[in-house]
C-alpha cells in the first residue's frame, strides 16, 4: 500500500516491524488510540498487576491493519459511555 493520510509504514523504525502477522504494518497509530478504551475490537490481554489491571497489547495489530483506519476514526468520534451509561453488565 502507498503511503498516505490513510496508510503510512516506517520502515526505518528502530522498531519496524513492531508486530508479526500481518504482511503490511500501518504506523499511522503506531500508539494506539484506543489502549484508554476498556473495550475495543482489536485483542488486548488483560493482566493483574500490584492489585491492578494492565492492558496488554502487544499481541495486537488492529490498528496496524490499513482497513482498520474507518473504523478507528469511527470509535473515536464515539468514545466509551461512562460506566454508569454502560448499564449493569458494563457494556
Amino acid at each position: 500500500m502507498e503511503n498516505s493520510f490513510r496508510f503510512f509504514a516506517n520502515t526505518s523504525c528502530r522498531y519496524y516491524p513492531c508486530h508479526s502477522g500481518a504482511e503490511e504494518l500501518n504506523c499511522l497509530f503506531c500508539f494506539c488510540p484506543l489502549y484508554t478504551r476498556e473495550h475495543c475490537p482489536g485483542n488486548p490481554v488483560w493482566r493483574e498487576k500490584a492489585g491492578g489491571r494492565i492492558k496488554d497489547c502487544s499481541r495486537c495489530i488492529f490498528p496496524h491493519v490499513p482497513e482498520h483506519y474507518d473504523e478507528i476514526l469511527r470509535l473515536l468520534r464515539n468514545p466509551d459511555p461512562l460506566p454508569e451509561e454502560a448499564g449493569p453488565s458494563g457494556g
